[in-house]
């Protein structure tokens, strides 16, 4: 038996093998250091008694107390309403909320180690009582050197690491689930974690975060109702975020709202028609609009921590507005066609008649209600879940969108509730567009098209000069098939089978009169043997022509009724 190498096989039965890549070498993770943590792991779940189920409550609690990576879980899992029951994902959107503050000397310390000099070359002063504090980082008000009030956002010292060592956990006992169920295996296993991983390591490097900050600022310049803080490039680094301190009141407060003059309706409406612009128009949008981080200022909706947001590629944004559409319009083929799209090559049409079956269903249960009953996070999750039986990946970036959608409709549900938001949508994709813009996509759409039919058509030249060389050289073959004509052609067949047998039986008959009058010996009474024998094969073959046109055409003719 062959020795396999360590590269070839990985970690697979030894959870913790003393194999060391890439990902290991650069979080510091060691075997020892893995089997710790997953006794810590194992300790908490058993204080909480998971063995005997857990209440929303307890599962929140129990989130909390193993740390950053499961509080960001259990913040996904909060929106993830096809996955957990109602009271869960309720219970657990609390983790959200403001976390046990780290020391303020920590904050300090974390400051100089990533400027490389003391605070006070900076900062005029740092207000030590946190703004607020979350698993990942705590922000504090300060002000600089240069007069500027500012919020200074501070990841929490090693909590990075923490959460590629959970991961590379998960790596493992993913790996190994794979072996033993591969078949049973329903869910990506090893893809969730590398989605997980993925999403960490985007909220945890505050330098994309900056990035996000700068372009959303861009994208807010020409409504004047819609911001974010500006950040300060120079001072931010991959555990630190210096940005504007905006002062204003957060819209999971509307009685504040209300009493400092503003309209909610209008708030509700502005927030939701210029997330339709992100999302449909942009492309570019924020991935968690919770009420936490949407503040009203100076008459401006506010957006902050951009740490999480998604981008649609134009493709991906035309296909949505197909789909909306669809629903409206009850568009069952469209909505599918939208889907397929998604699948792109790998769709497979011999499902075509079972999709559409399915789409039916939803649009009759979600596309005939009206838009202040429908519920956003139910329609998301069946449609994603059909898709899912017909082997159609819908992209993560759609799935975000889902996600955010299902967020900031709680929003309006909670806060705002005169505010529907099906509704502003559809308004928006059909009143969005500007002439120029609308003969611009539709320039773009009929370039794109034109690209492919031209494609076509050299390529169909080409396979007609292919045709027409071997023509020439008496190498062409075709295949021709008549589709349906199958019954025509068996009837054709039968008919000309009995026309035969019938000839030969006129045959006999004549052969065998011809054989009698000329008296052909042997005789035997009286009548020549091969004219006898004639007659029978004649008399039996006539019979079997007869009982085959009687029966077969009153098995036709049952057919036709």
């Amino acid at each position: 038996m062959t020795a396999r190498t360590g590269q070839e096989t990985g970690e697979t039965l030894d959870l913790f093998g003393p194999r060391r890549d890439a990902f290991s070498a650069r979080y510091h993770l060691t075997r020892r250091g893995k089997i710790k943590r997953l006794g810590q792991i194992a300790r908490i779940a058993k204080q909480f008694d998971v063995v005997h189920g857990l209440t929303p409550v307890k599962m929140r609690l129990m989130m909390e107390a193993l740390g950053p990576t499961f509080v960001k879980v259990g913040q996904i899992l909060s929106m993830r309403s096809e996955i957990l029951p109602p009271s869960f994902c309720d219970e657990l959107a609390k983790l959200r909320a403001d976390a046990d503050p780290m020391p303020y000397r920590t904050v300090v310390d974390t400051l100089e180690h990533e400027y490389g000099r003391p605070v006070d070359e900076i900062f005029a002063h740092i207000d030590p009582t946190p703004l607020g504090s979350a698993s990942l980082a705590q922000v504090h008000r300060a002000t600089l050197v240069t007069g500027e009030d500012v919020a200074v956002k501070v990841q929490r010292p090693g909590v990075r690491d923490v959460m590629a060592q959970d991961v590379s956990i998960m790596r493992s006992i993913a790996k190994a689930a794979t072996q033993f169920v591969p078949s049973a295996q329903v869910v990506d296993l090893g893809g969730v974690v590398e989605e997980l991983w993925d999403t960490f390591e985007s909220e945890t490097d505050f330098l994309i975060e900056a990035r996000n900050l700068a372009e959303f600022k861009r994208f807010c310049e020409p409504y004047r109702y819609m911001d974010c803080p500006k950040p300060y490039m120079d001072l931010c680094t991959e555990h630190v975020v210096v940005m504007d301190y905006v002062e204003g009141i957060s819209v999971s407060h509307p009685e504040r709202l209300v009493a400092a003059g503003y309209d909610l309706k209008d708030i509700g409406t502005k927030l939701v028609d210029n997330y339709a612009t992100q999302v449909l128009d942009d492309g570019f949008f924020h991935a968690d609009p919770h009420p936490g981080n949407i503040i009203i200022a100076g008459g401006q909706i506010v957006l902050i921590d951009l740490g999480m947001t998604g981008r649609l590629n134009a493709k991906t944004r035309a296909v949505l507005r197909q789909m909306i559409f669809a629903v409206a319009e009850r568009d069952s083929p469209s909505l599918a066609d939208g889907l397929l799209r998604f699948a792109g090559a790998d769709a497979d049409p011999a499902d075509y008649p079972a999709l559409l079956a399915d789409l039916d269903t939803i649009i009759a249960e979600y596309g005939t209600v009206d838009l202040a009953e429908l519920d956003i996070a139910a329609f998301m999750t069946a449609l994603t879940q059909l898709a899912q039986r017909h082997g159609i990946e819908v992209p993560s970036t759609v799935t975000t969108v889902g996600r955010a959608l299902v967020t900031l409709e709680g929003l309006l549900d909670e806060f705002i509730p005169d505010v529907n938001m099906i509704d502003i949508i559809s308004k928006h994709i059909a009143t969005s567009k500007s002439i120029d813009r609308a003969v611009k996509d539709e320039l773009t759409s009929l370039g794109v098209e034109g690209h492919a039919a031209l494609h076509g058509l050299l390529g169909a030249a080409g396979e007609a000069k292919v045709a027409a060389r071997m023509l020439t050289r008496g190498q062409l073959r075709m295949n021709l098939e008549l589709v349906g004509a199958e019954e025509p052609m068996r009837m054709l067949s039968d008919m000309v089978n009995r026309l035969t047998m019938a000839l030969i039986v006129v045959g006999l008959f004549v052969g065998s009169s011809i054989v009698y009058f000329a008296g052909m010996k042997p005789i035997v009474f009286g009548i020549p043997v091969v004219g006898f024998m004639g007659y029978v094969v004649a008399f039996v073959l006539s019979a079997w022509i007869v009982f085959d046109i009687y029966f077969k055409g009153r098995k036709g003719g049952g057919r036709r009724r």
